[in-house]
């Protein structure tokens, strides 16, 4: 995809993982100067495009500003099924493989949010040394509390034949991200617009179905072992410093997700936005790049 996106100016890079070309924002201070590197990881079904507003900020205050498109979305290439696994296994591989592609020689830190946070902490807790703050944006990063279920929605578009009906050729998920992510009526339509814009053609929401469908309701399923191994893992990232962002309208990771969240990770320096979805960035991107600034800023 190398189609202008309003409100999206950022330079397009490439680089191959695992036989696929992954696209990337990597904004530096300056247009091409070095500074401490901000990898930000997106989820589904958004791209590199949720995170604008910090990647047309952070180069001014002296940082790299990073972030990456997972393969089959954003701008990477989108292969078919039979082409590529779309598991979180290999999402996580992946995110290595691209970290250790931009040979970055200095600690990282991190901004997550919905499945970039199991993809990227998942990268952070075996990477320690490699990591230097976190910052997370409503996300999940362990299997689901005890007695907990996702809304039914969801676990019908993991069905093979509804969710590709709804999911892949009615965009039905993407659309209804839209309209269910935000603590507003509807976001403004330069963000509709840019958010959906990736995913305009059956054959480019190949990903959107997959992460769906990857996500883990039960010990069978492919994406629990590598939520068990994060959960058991993510207390070692209390000894860094973590900022948490949490839109509390949100209908899937929600008061209940962000308290067990915290009990992982006690020493966290916890916002909450009550009138803020799971887009919380959408909702809430004045009150949140500052702080996230300032909590950068304090690690130099």
């Amino acid at each position: 995809m190398t189609t202008t996106v309003p409100g999206f100016t950022f330079t397009e890079r490439t680089v191959e993982v695992g036989g696929h070309a992954m696209a990337y924002v990597d904004e530096r201070p300056g247009g091409e100067g070095t500074g401490p590197p901000v990898l930000h990881v997106h989820g589904n079904p958004t791209w590199s495009f949720y995170f604008r507003s910090l990647l047309a900020t952070l180069p001014g205050d002296g940082f790299r500003a990073i972030a990456p498109d997972h393969i089959g979305m954003g701008r990477s290439d989108k292969p078919a099924r039979a082409d590529y696994p779309y598991t979180l296994s290999r999402r996580v591989a992946d995110l290595t493989a691209f970290v250790d592609a931009l040979d970055l020689d200095e600690p990282v830190s991190l901004v997550v949010h919905d499945w970039g946070g199991p993809i990227g902490l998942s990268w952070a807790v075996d990477h320690l040394d490699r990591v230097d703050r976190v910052v997370v944006l409503n996300t999940g990063a362990f299997p689901l509390p005890a007695g907990k279920r996702i809304p039914w929605s969801l676990q019908a578009a993991r069905l093979p034949v509804v969710g590709d009906v709804a999911v892949r050729r009615l965009n039905a998920f993407s659309l209804g991200a839209l309209a269910m992510g935000t603590g507003r009526r509807w976001l403004d339509a330069e963000a509709r617009r840019g958010l959906l814009a990736p995913y305009d053609s059956p054959a480019h929401r190949v990903a959107v179905h997959a992460f769906v469908q990857d996500i883990p309701t039960g010990p069978a399923d492919p994406a629990q072992p590598v939520l068990e191994h994060l959960a058991e893992r993510l207390p070692l990232l209390d000894a860094k410093p973590v900022q948490v962002h949490w839109g509390m309208r949100d209908p899937v990771f929600d008061a209940e997700i962000l308290d067990h969240l915290v009990g992982h990770l006690p020493r966290a320096e916890v916002h909450r936005y009550p009138d803020a979805g799971h887009y919380v960035l959408e909702d809430a991107a004045d009150r949140i790049v500052p702080r996230v600034r300032t909590f950068l800023a304090a690690g130099r």
